[in-house]
């Protein structure tokens, strides 16, 4: 489908997401705390709803933990924070790195990493621009990453990480027109201190779907956490609205979807 051998999803939960390609394990975002808590960061506090469908001690070897950023509990919260000496490498955002030392990467917008993989090939992981939230209210630095193979910009997964449509977003879609699988960060957050969404909305997760002709939308980061103000029902009815709803590639939680 994608051009990518082996490749294999597996929905944690919230924005967590492990994907094995080419015989190397990627974990997004990592959250493992069960339900109940309450995160406060400055003047916001989210509260979680949903444990993962995995537990953070059945997962395997992780070659890389794709981390858009460290700050938010939404997106690394307690047990994934001791999930990541585990994994050969963290690959996040410059300033989170400085923050978390240890085995973490930082990558700024456009960065590129080469990975190795078993079978000869390489998978190269570029950082791409994100923006979490409206230009108002300092959210911190975010990035998404986009997976080819041998450089092949024809053939890429696109993990958005926590981000709107803005122009950082379309500059992704023209470079790599070719995305076969777009991984979303969709549900429309909304925090009280900001006057919009701070994730995608189903309208622009649309829009970046007809932009991407050839990609499978793969919605996560929707449920979970109460901040989240649209649920899979209204992307699911937005997406067919659209006419695109075979577009859509919902995630069985816990369980492995090869493609």
């Amino acid at each position: 489908m994608t051009g990518f051998s082996d490749l294999r999803l597996t929905y944690i939960g919230g924005p967590t997401l492990l994907i094995d390609v080419a015989g190397l394990h990627f974990l997004t975002d990592p959250t493992f705390d069960p339900p109940g808590g309450a995160y406060t960061t400055g003047p916001v506090t989210l509260t979680k709803i949903a444990g993962p469908s995995i537990d953070a001690s059945a997962i395997g070897p992780i070659d890389a933990i794709l981390l858009s950023h460290d700050h938010h509990l939404d997106n690394l919260d307690r047990a994934g924070r001791e999930l990541l000496p585990r994994a050969a490498r963290v690959i996040t955002t410059a300033a989170g790195a400085q923050r978390l030392q240890g085995n973490a990467i930082g990558l700024e917008p456009w960065q590129e990493l080469e990975l190795p993989a078993p079978g000869g090939e390489i998978l190269t992981l570029t950082a791409t621009p994100a923006q979490h939230g409206p230009p108002v209210g300092e959210r911190g630095p975010v990035i998404g990453f986009v997976l080819t193979k041998n450089s092949d910009p024809e053939n890429a997964i696109y993990i958005s990480g926590d981000t709107i449509l803005f122009e950082g977003v379309e500059k992704v879609i023209e470079r790599f027109p070719g995305i076969r699988l777009a991984v979303l960060f969709m549900g429309a957050a909304h925090v009280p201190v900001l006057p919009t969404n701070i994730t995608l909305t189903a309208d622009e997760a649309v829009f970046i779907a007809k932009s991407l002709p050839r990609a499978i939308i793969v919605p996560v980061h929707y449920e979970g956490w109460k901040h989240f103000t649209e649920s899979r029902l209204q992307i699911a009815q937005t997406f067919a609205a659209a006419g695109l709803e075979h577009r859509l590639l919902w995630l069985p939680a816990g369980q492995p979807t090869t493609l």
